[in-house]
């Protein structure tokens, strides 16, 4: 509940402050950075974790409603990297994405972020018994 808490307010974030002044070339490429770096793979991962939370006859209307989602998503996360990166770091980042390893990553990412989210929430009690330590 708490990835879902964290990716709403990540979307809410993006949509801070961006002008509407958008180079639309620069904007492309960034999405396209976006889509090679494994962003799909983790909003899959993501996706597959909360559909388990779903109840069973209602995960194909979820499924619809998540999917539409993810256009508005990365259009946000486009904005974010075009206030932060240049033309030129997004040109290498893409360089990097379609090299062999830069492919290896996009390929992974879902895999990735599965096995990541497994080990963070083994560590998580351990964090929240940490962080309730140093609250009292």
């Amino acid at each position: 509940m708490r990835k879902i808490i964290l990716a709403i307010a990540f979307v809410g974030v993006c949509n801070f402050g961006y002008s509407q002044n958008v180079d639309e070339a620069f904007k492309k490429d960034v999405l396209k950075v976006i889509e090679r770096s494994g962003s799909a793979g983790q909003m899959s991962a993501a996706k597959k974790q909360i559909l388990g939370m779903i109840p069973q006859e209602k995960q194909a209307a979820f499924l619809v409603e998540f999917d539409a989602l993810m256009p508005k998503v990365y259009e946000s996360m486009s904005k974010v990297y075009m206030e932060i990166y240049t033309k030129e770091d997004i040109k290498a980042m893409l360089a990097f994405y379609e090299s062999p390893v830069g492919k290896k990553m996009n390929e992974k990412s879902a895999e990735i972020s599965e096995k990541s989210m497994e080990a963070t929430k083994e560590l998580s009690g351990e964090i929240q018994t940490l962080v309730m330590k140093y609250m009292q």
